[in-house]
């Protein structure tokens, strides 16, 4: 169920943003007089088809790992006389581009209206109060303790761990030293300088975050109560259930919730016995973690949650709802601050600054999928936003078959006077198809590893 759930997932998600990618191109395109002959969603083998009245062929093809617009083309067999006048190769060179713009444009679109609705319903996030922080560190040479609230990164508000962590990361792109401020439990305020200098953006972007500053977050105290047991998966083979209590561990007491995670993830692949209470009867179980990786390092996994019952009061997340204008505002910010984090982490990527392992493929993003979904509207919306971005930005990187490779085909047209030669076209589109098959063979790569390493 948990594989089927990703791939569902997977596919909505998928679906969703290759339509409005590829309505982008549709849209324009039809708005400039050029003649589609077919919109599909999906590649290979259509599954669905439907001819409009406009005489445009809509699909959905069998590998939703996808999509295409397929417009009226001289290159690609005669046109009749009588319809040339609608071929995308006799537009002028501003509305090609135009047309081909439109994809990406569309998914930047997209991004900012899913914020505007996440900030329009609201969402919550845990409030970034420091929990320890790590004798001779780089948060204590900051100044930041424990009970310190943060609020702002570099002037930017931050007042959510989410937050901190993404301000702090874009800052770090361009910056060795960063400023914080916070509030004190006891009213007032403090500022202090993160100095950067000594780490590496991998420190900081693969999971090992707090680790790397030399924080542990304030975490809320949840009663260890067993929610939602993921079906195969230890808890389930177990024998735990909805509702029991963690009392005992290896005969060490457990008290909360954090404790108990720090228990299991301290213990991969371990066999210990176990005690819940299960109404008013103490029942001793046996369990054995599954072994995982994640940041960087091997845990323990159990594939169980905390039951919402046993969830902590409002008083440690930050709640954030706006008004329609004040939500259009936040989005167009985030999508802005979304989109030149990436920009700038792929740039250091280039430039070897930091390592290809932080590259996704369709297995990590199912994954994702999979998780924002289970988590609701805000947070499957949010996801979208931020694939979408993503998306955006890979089809306007300059390869060949690619947006970004067609622009780049009208600016080299723009600037020769003329188009080029069927030559230099075909080597160019061997070479992206080659780079981009390399760079989804990496992503691939990257995927497979996080599952079996």
């Amino acid at each position: 169920m948990d594989f089927v759930g990703a791939v569902a997932a997977f596919v909505v998600a998928v679906g969703i943003l290759v339509t409005v990618h590829e309505f982008g191109h549709f849209w324009v395109a039809r708005r400039l007089g050029v003649r589609v002959l077919r919109f599909s969603v999906g590649f290979g083998r259509p599954i669905w088809t439907r001819r409009g009245a406009d005489g445009t062929e809509y699909a959905i093809g069998l590998l939703p790992l996808g999509g295409y617009v397929r417009m009226l083309d001289e290159q690609d067999g005669d046109v009749p006389e009588a319809e040339r006048g609608q071929a995308f190769n006799r537009k002028p060179l501003w509305a090609r581009s135009a047309i081909v713009l439109a994809g990406p444009a569309f998914n930047f679109g997209f991004a900012a209206l899913a914020w505007w609705l996440v900030f329009m319903v609201g969402f919550a996030g845990l409030k970034a109060v420091v929990g320890e922080v790590k004798p001779g560190s780089l948060a204590e040479r900051a100044g930041l303790h424990a009970g310190a609230a943060v609020v702002a990164v570099e002037g930017r508000e931050a007042r959510t761990w989410s937050a901190v962590v993404a301000a702090t990361l874009g800052e770090a792109l361009d910056r060795d030293r960063v400023e914080v401020r916070w509030t004190e439990r006891g009213g007032g305020a403090a500022t202090g300088r993160l100095d950067l200098a000594e780490v590496s953006l991998d420190d900081l972007a693969s999971g090992r975050f707090f680790e790397t500053l030399g924080i542990e977050p304030a975490m809320p105290v949840s009663r260890p109560v067993i929610g939602a047991v993921n079906p195969g998966e230890p808890a389930a083979r177990a024998g735990l259930r909805p509702g029991d209590v963690v009392v005992r561990a290896l005969g060490r007491p457990i008290g909360s919730w954090m404790e108990w995670v720090r228990f299991v993830r301290a213990r991969p692949g371990v066999a210990f016995p176990v005690e819940v209470l299960r109404g008013e009867e103490i029942v001793p179980l046996s369990l054995r973690p599954d072994t995982v990786r994640m940041g960087g390092e091997t845990v323990g996994r159990i594939g169980a949650a905390l039951h919402q019952g046993a969830a902590p009061g409002e008083d440690w997340y930050v709640a954030e709802r706006h008004t329609p204008w004040g939500a259009a505002e936040r989005a167009l910010a985030r999508t802005w601050e979304i989109t030149s984090l990436t920009v700038g982490l792929l740039w250091k990527m280039v430039r070897l600054e930091l390592s290809s392992e932080h590259l996704s493929g369709p297995i990590t993003i199912a994954r994702y999928a999979r998780d924002s979904a289970s988590g609701g509207f805000t947070r499957f919306a949010e996801f979208l936003a931020l694939v979408s971005v993503s998306l955006g930005i890979l089809n306007l990187l300059p390869i060949p078959v690619l947006d970004g490779g067609h622009l780049l085909i009208h600016l080299a047209e723009a600037v020769k006077g003329g188009p080029l030669s069927p030559r230099t076209m075909m080597l160019g589109h061997q070479a992206g198809l080659a780079l981009l098959v390399g760079l989804m063979g990496l992503a691939l790569y990257n995927d497979v590893m996080r599952l079996f390493s």
